[in-house]
């Protein structure tokens, strides 16, 4: 549109008007903040200053809309060496398996977009995290009626959610799409926790959820979680209702059938000395579980305690999952008991160790029984950067459960593995 020489003219963009707007000579404009290519269409007439202004508005909108947006992540890699001949039947806690044996690993990369909340009254804010590596398949989060629509692609989304906060009390915070469980000791990101290899608790506990979480701080030692989700998860828009191991499209449960979960967490506060910033959480989760066809509840149990000796931690954590409804002789329970120390010796040097009782109920068979000790040495060499050395030592308590060539005929009880792990955060 070219400059109306009339005394007032009226710009129309989407066949809107606008109000009047003043006449500007190009010879009252300064150019030079312009690209040569608007300049020389503004000196020809071709395009008109109000279209330029509203460009620079939107430009600068959207310039201070992601002032306020990070983009982080991590490259996950490792390496390990399974002790013994033969790898079909390795231990099989979450993220491991016959894959990752004997050799060099991409485990996974996660590129997070996210604009956090703001300290106002009416916040607002998202986050999304993508995995991009084998990891992506094991999460199995990808969307559809099963993880097996989207198979063998090494992309997943763990988290995307819009984040908000409503003034109510001390303010509710609330997360709207999918996001990480409440329970557990350990978490998804592998650098956060003391080891590297999950453990036998994290490998029974839920991973993700689609749904609606709100947290509140209720004072400055109590916290408290309230969610209503699809199912335990982890496929994203999962639901009840539809067809699930065969089950007709209806079943099992009716189309408002809903999984609910809640937790409180303690942390004590600065007046109570060495103890200071030691946490307790408790949750539990009950609702459909696609694995089973029913429903599940899981309770958990956990904290760290800090301790008299400088850099010295312990942690303890307690799951206990109960699955409704399985048929005569199937088992209808799992628990782990887990205990955790870390040391941080220097500022570059630490020492963490793990060891966990793990009992698979086994209806009319034998129980499954596995003790699991891991010790891992972290030495942060380079900056943006964790590198750790691990041990990991699996043992049945009833019967053989590991190694052999052959699937579903294990040849040993114990699994022995040496592993390295570095991973780049950006």
């Amino acid at each position: 549109m070219a400059l109306n020489a009339s005394p007032a003219w009226t710009l129309q963009i989407n066949g809107d008007d606008e109000k009047p707007m003043k006449p500007m000579k190009l010879t009252d404009m300064k150019l030079t903040h312009l690209n040569p290519r608007t300049a020389a269409l503004l000196a020809a007439g071709a395009l008109s200053m109000g279209a330029v202004a509203r460009a620079e508005e939107s430009a600068s909108a959207l310039t201070a809309a992601l002032s306020s947006t990070t983009i982080s992540g991590y490259v996950d890699t490792s390496a390990q060496w399974n002790f013994g001949t033969g790898n079909a039947n390795n231990p099989a806690y979450s993220f491991g398996g016959s894959t990752k044996a004997d050799g060099f690993n991409l485990n996974v990369v996660q590129l997070t977009i996210e604009k956090p909340l703001e300290d106002g009254e009416w916040a607002a804010g998202y986050r999304v995290d993508l995995w991009f590596g084998p990891d992506a398949n094991a999460l199995g989060s990808q969307a559809g009626g099963s993880v097996t629509s989207f198979p063998g692609r090494d992309l997943a989304v763990r988290q995307a959610y819009v984040a908000l906060r409503t003034p109510v009390g001390n303010g509710i915070q609330w997360k709207i799409g999918v996001w990480d469980t409440i329970v557990g000791y350990e978490v998804l990101t592998s650098a956060d926790n003391p080891n590297f290899t999950r453990s036998w608790g994290f490998t029974i506990e839920p991973t993700t959820h689609t749904g609606v979480h709100a947290g509140y701080q209720i004072n400055g030692w109590l916290a408290a979680e309230a969610c209503v989700v699809n199912t335990l998860g982890p496929t994203i828009n999962g639901r009840a209702h539809p067809t699930v191991n065969g089950l007709p499209e209806g079943g099992p449960k009716a189309e408002s059938f809903k999984a609910y979960m809640g937790s409180l967490a303690l942390t004590a506060p600065e007046n109570w000395g060495w103890a200071a910033g030691s946490t307790l959480k408790v949750a539990v989760i009950n609702g459909f579980d696609a694995a089973l066809g029913d429903n599940r509840t899981h309770w958990f149990a956990g904290g760290t305690l800090n301790t008299p000796v400088s850099g010295l931690k312990l942690g303890v954590a307690f799951d206990y999952a109960d699955f409704h409804n399985q048929p005569s002789g199937v088992g209808d329970h799992q628990w782990v008991l887990g205990g955790y120390a870390s040391y941080q010796a220097t500022e570059k040097l630490s020492f963490h160790g793990r060891g966990e009782y793990y009992v698979a109920d086994g209806g009319a068979a034998s129980d499954t029984e596995i003790v699991e000790t891991t010790f891992t040495v972290q030495y942060d060499l380079w900056k943006n950067v964790l590198s750790r050395v691990e041990f990991r030592w699996d043992h049945s308590a009833n019967g053989d459960l590991f190694g052999g060539e052959v699937p579903g005929s294990p040849t040993r009880k114990n699994a022995f593995v040496l592993l390295a792990n570095v991973v780049y955060r950006f």
